[in-house]
């Protein structure tokens, strides 16, 4: 179970391959083999969580499945941080279930393909920082997860400056990019990924 405040960016990456080089030239490591998540967001029918800035997300990694409980951002212009509490679930179906029973609804479904990398002379775990090369249906992007400092060194050897750090949600950008080319809202899924 991981309970603390979670401190991250995304960044957009316009080259995986060669960000995968750069990964190799400074030293991380995989820690989590590239692997595909399907990803619901529940909330009330009024919206509530979504309103309020929170969310509760159940995540689906091949026959794991974790329950994620994420609070309202704090006021940051460059981070996005906010309280965090994850728990594994032995059944996620059943766990669905019991959410649509207590009166929440499936809002959002997100799916992507997720390597996660280790920064080296550290220990892959869920205190540990960590960066996350997702590829989702809107592009791929990086998370840089840990202290602030941290995520300022990384971003700047990645070849990333402050002002390209982004604090939107997957949902956030997946809406933007509908608005943006004038297409409806769905879920922002693979075509092939349809079940």
């Amino acid at each position: 179970m991981k309970r603390r405040p979670e401190t991250e960016i995304k960044l957009e990456v316009k080259d995986a391959r060669e960000t995968r080089r750069r990964f190799a030239e400074l030293g991380f490591r995989t820690a989590a083999a590239r692997h595909f998540e399907s990803n619901y967001l529940f909330d009330f029918p009024d919206l509530r969580l979504r309103k309020s800035r929170r969310l509760i997300r159940v995540r689906f990694a091949g026959d794991r499945c974790l329950l994620t409980y994420k609070g309202a951002p704090r006021r940051s212009r460059e981070y996005k941080i906010r309280p965090e509490i994850e728990t594994h679930v032995d059944d996620g179906q059943r766990l669905r279930e019991i959410l649509l029973q207590l009166g929440l609804c499936e809002v959002f479904r997100y799916d992507k393909y997720r390597t996660v990398y280790a920064p080296p002379g550290k220990s892959a775990g869920a205190e540990a920082p960590n960066v996350v090369l997702d590829e989702t249906p809107i592009g791929n992007y990086l998370e840089l997860e840990g202290p602030e400092r941290w995520i300022d060194v990384v971003a700047r050897q990645l070849g990333y400056s402050r002002r390209e750090y982004i604090t939107d949600s997957y949902a956030a950008l997946y809406r933007k990019r509908c608005q943006t080319e004038h297409q409806p809202l769905g879920n922002m899924i693979f075509p092939l990924r349809e079940s």
